[in-house]
């Protein structure tokens, strides 16, 4: 199910780079933009502004990438900064053949294969930075305690 929308905070001083264009691309990603901006834990946060560069497998060229959320949270005294990208479940394992036709396996093995270069990617491009790099699904994002 595609949905868009925009993304309204109540604390804009938070958020790193313009707050007036806070794009949503799922109700996950709004549910997630609203903990962040209301969370008092949370110091600052973005949206899609942060960009590493990645190579894709199915062309073998250099493309950018742009992860879903980046954010500072402050635990005590320790200031910890997370990368995150929100997918659903089924899009972070390999496809399985089943009973779909060719063209349809195909592309999602292309776009599991290029989702993976890019979440490598990110995933180095953190450790460097000394930062965490995430993979929110519905299995941890809707966890009650």
């Amino acid at each position: 199910m595609a949905y868009k929308s925009k993304f309204k905070p109540k604390n804009p001083q938070k958020y790193i780079g313009n707050p007036n264009n806070i794009i949503c691309r799922s109700l996950w990603e709004r549910t997630f933009c609203k903990y962040l901006d209301e969370n008092v834990n949370v110091i600052r946060w973005s949206s899609e502004e942060l960009e590493i560069p990645y190579i894709s497998p199915v062309d073998n060229a250099l493309h950018r990438y742009y992860p879903d959320f980046l954010f500072e949270v402050k635990t005590n005294s320790l200031v910890e900064t997370f990368v995150v990208e929100i997918k659903p479940d089924k899009q972070t394992k390999e496809p399985i053949r089943g009973s779909k036709s060719n063209k349809t396996f195909i592309t999602e093995v292309l776009q599991f294969e290029i989702n993976r270069s890019k979440w490598d990617s990110a995933k180095k491009f953190c450790d460097k930075q000394g930062w965490k790099f995430l993979i929110l699904t519905e299995n941890n994002l809707f966890k009650r305690k």
